[in-house]
């Protein structure tokens, strides 16, 4: 078999689901099939299948293939292609070819032939013949709703996916890393922890229970700290602004899609989908001076923005989210410095969490953006300039800026090798301009500062998500919703065993401490610390209580074995502040 492109081969599977599922069900109604990151997707109208239909359809797929099919493209005219899908009854090729020829100015489509079998609309990006295809490689793997266009307004399609690869070894890679994501998968550990849950009364948008509410207070907590330390001002801001404004910062013409609206005394707000308009309102309060910049004011505030429902998933997209948002407002010089010491503190913050070091985009000036060429270029050179300096290593992100300026982008790989985009840094030269930011320079003379947008976490949501899965739920110690299980071994230490949690919370006031009370056996109540997680499960008996005792057992490590409660105490005191 001659060596293909990965992304012919798997558009080429694409073109086979489309003929198999058809064989089956004739009158389902394609739509697009391409190829996609792992393998590729065929999206069918009029069509109503489940998991359960797949074993059947893939194995058709792989009778088809061995048909030697060659593909074949050919160039109709637009009236042909329109003619021979209406026959077909195939509304949906009929829409690609007109969007096809408004959009792009055509006069002749692209149509390629699957042996005799299928005449399907395409650009192509084939193997040759169906015979080059890896049969062992593949593997159709579930079924999904899906908008046409990703427009909810639009009819809802089936999605049938499938995976591909040049080889089967990379196919078995790629499976067994499935299975490990299905474990840490957020959405399941998020229900079985108890840490948040979703409702239909309120898509997109989460319900924090009291465990999710520890995690995040404990997160935050860390991230308040290093703040603090930094010279960080806490700020809040409403979540309702006029559309004054939001035309002023230039979100109204490039998020005006994706914002919630209202109307109050015949006036239209909206709520913020960004942080930084509210902010630049607390900074012009009152005439600034020089001798006050940096002004590093920062807001944990919550943002909304409509997504199609089709996007939203779990954690990792939603609606509403709350952003670790901070402005600094700097004197032009100042700059350098100030972008050097968040990168610095992003790292240290990462370093802490424990994860992996992240690589670092560049990313310029989008399509769409507010601002003169010569801001762009002198935002653009500072941060390149700032990145080389550092010595650190960074790949540039063409055209991914912030529509008011160009950002570094921390991405983060979790404990499976996946890359989050977290935190960010954007320059920006143009907010000054639009809201009248000034300060009194050191000659009486009003000048504009330069504004640093940047978050650490980025979506709180987000990061929360990535954790879960990085930890797989088995957070460390200081970051634990619970943190230590007292387990009498039965109802007659109960009483000790709310002692024992009164000892340490005296030593530890901040320690998040249960005492396991259901009447249960010891060996239940074990297996569901193990379940729920649990750094460390301390059991209480007889012999603990007479020698004041408890006999902890860490995660992972197993029985410690019995020691004294002040021993334990100073055990967790120490991990705790370590962050180990």
């Amino acid at each position: 078999m001659q060596k293909n492109n990965i992304e012919n081969i798997r558009h080429s599977f694409a073109h086979l689901t489309n003929i198999a599922v058809r064989k089956f069900y004739p009158k389902a109604q394609p739509a697009i099939g391409p190829a996609i990151e792992n393998g590729f997707y065929q999206d069918f109208g009029n069509l109503n299948i489940s998991k359960e239909d797949l074993p059947k359809i893939e194995k058709e797929i792989r009778s088809i293939a061995k048909q030697n099919l060659t593909f074949k493209k050919e160039l109709w005219p637009f009236r042909k292609v329109v003619d021979f899908y209406k026959k077909e009854k195939q509304p949906y090729k009929v829409q690609i070819a007109k969007d096809l020829v408004k959009e792009k100015k055509l006069t002749k489509l692209g149509i390629v032939r699957t042996g005799d079998i299928l005449v399907d609309l395409c650009r192509g990006g084939h193997v040759k013949n169906t015979r080059e295809l890896p049969l062992d490689a593949f593997k159709l793997t579930h079924v999904a709703g899906a908008y046409w266009r990703g427009d909810e307004k639009n009819p809802m399609l089936t999605r049938v996916y499938g995976l591909a690869f040049a080889e089967k070894k990379e196919l078995d890679e790629y499976l067994a890393f499935l299975e490990e994501a299905k474990k840490r998968d957020h959405k399941r550990l998020g229900q079985e922890l108890d840490l948040f849950s979703f409702h239909p009364e309120a898509p997109g948008f989460v319900f924090w229970h009291p465990k999710g509410m520890l995690l995040r207070q404990a997160l935050m907590s860390l991230h308040h700290e290093l703040h603090r330390k930094a010279g960080y001002q806490e700020v809040s801001t409403p979540i309702l602004l006029s559309e004054d404004l939001w035309k002023r910062s230039g979100h109204w013409d490039n998020y005006k899609d994706n914002m919630y609206f209202t109307k109050i005394d015949n006036r239209v707000f909206a709520i913020k989908p960004m942080n930084c308009p509210g902010t630049i309102l607390v900074y012009k309060v009152r005439p600034r001076s020089y001798k006050e910049l940096p002004i590093r004011f920062a807001e944990a505030g919550e943002v909304h923005r409509h997504e199609p429902s089709g996007t939203l998933n779990g954690l990792m997209r939603v609606r509403a989210f709350r952003q670790d948002d901070t402005h600094i407002f700097a004197q032009p010089d100042q700059v350098e410095q100030e972008v050097i010491d968040v990168i610095r503190l992003t790292l240290q913050f990462y370093r802490i969490i424990g994860l992996k070091e992240p690589h670092i985009e560049l990313s310029t000036k989008p399509e769409k953006y507010i601002g003169s060429l010569a801001m762009w270029r002198k935002a653009e050179s500072t941060l390149k300039k700032i990145l080389n300096d550092l010595k650190i290593d960074y790949k540039i992100n063409k055209g991914d800026g912030a529509f008011y300026g160009p950002k570094i982008d921390f991405h983060v790989k979790d404990s499976l090798g996946r890359s989050w985009q977290l935190g960010t840094i954007q320059l920006d030269f143009s907010m000054s301009e639009r809201f009248d930011v000034t300060y009194i320079d050191k000659d009486g003379r009003q000048k504009r500062p330069v504004i640093i947008h940047r978050t650490v976490i980025g979506s709180i949501q987000r990061f929360m998500g990535v954790l879960i899965e990085h930890f797989a739920g088995a957070f460390p110690t200081w970051l634990a919703p619970e943190q230590v299980w007292i387990v009498p071994i039965s109802d007659k230490f109960l009483s000790y065993a709310k002692d024992v949690q009164q000892r340490l919370l005296k030593d530890y006031p901040a320690l998040r401490v249960v005492v396991k009370e259901e009447n249960e056996t010891l060996g239940k109540k074990i297996r569901e610390g193990e379940v729920q997680k649990i750094p460390y499960l301390a059991v209480v008996g007889e012999k603990e209580q007479a020698q004041g005792t408890l006999s902890p057992r860490k995660r992972g490590k197993g029985n410690l074995g019995a020691m004294k409660i002040d021993a334990f105490a100073k055990i967790l005191e120490k991990e705790i502040k370590e962050k180990n």
